[in-house]
């Protein structure tokens, strides 16, 4: 296994407490659990990206229902300082909601030599879920790490991931714990399978 790790939409514009986003709210108890993962993922040398929403001011989403946010160039579209970012990890700005979505992110992985994708972030039913389908599509396998993952409401995030669990798709597509996913890694490391890094 080769993997690279992708947190998705973890940006400031969506940990502002006083604005009491629903997704604030969810989001808040998973940052340990995501910094823990970023932490032994840099112990075995796997590729960090923050894939973040990067709207400009008349974004077409915007005529929807969804409020601007995050817009290029501000500091809402910044990965939140409440996440431990490093020198080497990749900043990668999204106008969508896969990370592969018109991004370098296909070629960067290919750099790496990844096979692997293993997805964290906001929020669970959308722009994770999307970035771990399109991996997918671009013919990686792809993980969604359950306990590093939110949505605007937990019955929304159990949802989702109960659709999927049992997928005709496994074990190319798999639902696992941060937990779980580490002890693979660090079974592969251990057998010569290497985990990743430019």
């Amino acid at each position: 296994m080769r993997p690279a790790i992708i947190i998705v939409d973890m940006v400031k514009d969506n940990f502002r407490e006083e604005d009491h986003f629903p997704i604030t709210r969810e989001a808040q108890p998973i940052i340990p659990q995501v910094n823990h993962l970023l932490q032994r993922g840099r112990r075995w040398g796997i590729p960090i990206i923050f894939a973040c929403d990067s709207f400009l001011p008349d974004d077409f989403l915007f005529k929807g229902k969804l409020k601007p946010h995050s817009i290029r160039g501000t500091e809402g579209a910044e990965v939140t300082d409440l996440l431990e970012v490093q020198e080497g990890d990749v900043i990668l700005p999204k106008r969508r909601f896969s990370a592969f979505f018109k991004t370098d992110l296909d070629q960067t992985l290919r750099t790496w030599h990844c096979d692997t994708v293993a997805v964290a972030g906001i929020t669970t039913n959308v722009c994770v879920l999307m970035t771990a389908m399109d991996a997918l599509c671009h013919d990686f396998s792809s993980v969604l790490l359950e306990d590093c993952c939110a949505a605007h409401k937990r019955e929304v995030h159990e949802t989702t991931l109960e659709n999927y669990r049992k997928s005709a798709l496994f074990p190319l597509f798999r639902i696992m714990t941060s937990e779980e996913f580490l002890r693979q890694v660090e079974a592969s490391k251990e057998g010569g399978g290497g985990a990743g890094g430019a």
